[in-house]
């Protein structure tokens, strides 16, 4: 599976020096430069894990957690200055998983990224709060692969149901065509295979009677679900 990783913090030097060593690794990274675009980003795009800095213009870290925590229990990493134990205790108090101090080294920073990952989804601590994901008026019952629009049940195959759950899981996120062949059909991408545009087009068939309403392409990329 590939985790994304949402880096909030104001300083382009810090955002870069994290993706860098992130993408490294092979996460898929986001950025944002103020704490009213992170809260955005997360809500669109739904990161697996926050890097949050707690000085930031708009709005600051410690409201953005207090925020997150509302909706999620994604782990948050928090930024703060080195020797600040104070805002080390707040953030934590407020719900932050972990905590980095500036300056850091950014092989300990991605080390800390894993361990985080690892234990909230890797061992089975992620609360069961998505055994039923909605997305607009589309719910999927992850236990009973049920799929419904509204109060009418939508019948998919075993193949559509592992490429819905992948679009639902994070909705407004681009994935290529190799990425959802590979979850559909649990098997290595085939370049000139047309089973993706064609199963693509049955599921929107399925989902209404405008082709676009609710997956969209992008061009050159692959294929999103609108959120």
């Amino acid at each position: 599976m590939e985790y994304t990783v949402l880096i909030a913090d104001d300083e382009p030097e810090i955002r870069d020096l994290l993706r860098l060593y992130l993408e490294n690794e092979h996460y898929q990274v986001i950025e944002a430069e103020d704490g009213q675009q992170a809260l955005d980003l997360l809500r669109r795009q739904k990161p697996n894990l926050c890097i949050l800095d707690i000085m930031m213009p708009k709005m600051d870290g410690f409201h953005v957690l207090q925020e997150i925590r509302k909706e999620s229990n994604i782990p948050i990493m928090i930024l703060s200055a080195k020797g600040a134990d104070s805002e080390k205790i707040l953030g934590l108090n407020l719900g932050a998983d972990d905590y980095l101090a500036k300056p850091f080294n950014p092989l300990e920073a991605v080390a800390r990224v894993n361990s985080n990952i690892r234990r909230f989804y890797a061992l089975g601590t992620e609360q069961k709060t998505e055994q039923v994901i909605t997305v607009r008026d589309l719910t999927l019952d992850t236990e009973a692969c049920v799929l419904k629009k509204g109060d009418t049940c939508i019948e998919l195959t075993s193949v559509e149901y592992r490429i819905m759950e992948l679009f639902m899981k994070h909705p407004g996120k681009v994935y290529t065509k190799q990425q959802i062949y590979e979850t559909g059909w649990e098997d290595a991408y085939v370049v000139a295979d047309n089973n993706i545009m064609v199963c693509i087009s049955k599921l929107r068939a399925k989902l209404d009677e405008d082709p676009s309403a609710y997956i969209r392409t992008i061009r050159g990329l692959g294929y999103r679900l609108e959120s």
